[in-house]
């Protein structure tokens, strides 16, 4: 059944991987929602530019929505959101987490009190074989955020492939970095009409994380 969504954008591989899988099943994106912090510059869970996110939407031809938040009105922003997306027609929300049960409570939760219907396309898949199939549908992304317990800032500005998943492997984490061990920007992939063409700037360390900052070429 054809449905009007919107999808849960960090920018990052599982939104994008889900994002796709929607598509793929004749569902129409409506808006990518993310949330920025309180001064509207770059997105408050993985530090990224809203120039980027905005690149990213433009490629793909689905508008981009931002509202500012802090952390402890984050919940509250972002279900005033989505009460906003279902007068505009929009009924279901996509979202692109794997296995963490209480990430999909409180999507469910949100959905819910907005009167949407929240999917999870990744849903109790496997993480690894979900890797290989965003690697082979041509998806390429870099890593720009590490949590400092499971990985040195060395590995910001990496593009995972399958090498460094072997290494990751190796190390003992995680491989999809579902746990928080890492997180990505997508840079092109099979719903793009165009690459994101990005340079590397400053490093930042934050409470235990180091994020990598990047700029539009």
């Amino acid at each position: 059944m054809e449905k009007n969504f919107f999808c849960s954008w960090s920018g990052g591989k599982d939104s994008a991987l889900s994002l796709y899988k929607a598509v793929d099943l004749g569902w129409k994106p409506q808006a990518l929602l993310n949330i920025l912090n309180e001064d509207g510059e770059n997105s408050r869970s993985h530090n990224l530019s809203f120039s980027i996110l905005k690149a990213q939407a433009d490629s793909l031809n689905i508008p981009l929505v931002t509202k500012n938040a802090t952390w402890d009105d984050y919940e509250k922003i972002f279900i005033e959101a989505l009460k906003e997306f279902k007068k505009q027609g929009i009924d279901s929300g996509v979202f692109g987490d794997i296995d963490i049960k209480d990430h999909r409570k409180w999507e469910e939760m949100v959905s819910e009190k907005a009167g949407l219907k929240a999917h999870l396309p990744l849903w109790n898949q496997s993480r690894e074989e979900l890797l290989f199939e965003f690697f082979d549908l041509g998806f390429i992304s870099m890593i720009i955020v590490v949590n400092q317990d499971y990985l040195g800032e060395k590995y910001l500005g990496e593009i995972i492939d399958r090498k460094l998943i072997a290494e990751f492997k190796k190390i003992g984490i995680d491989p999809s970095g579902e746990n928080g061990e890492y997180h990505t920007v997508v840079l092109d992939g099979p719903i793009f009409d165009h690459q994101i063409e990005v340079k590397k700037k400053n490093q930042v360390e934050n409470k235990g994380y180091c994020f990598q900052n990047l700029e539009l070429k």
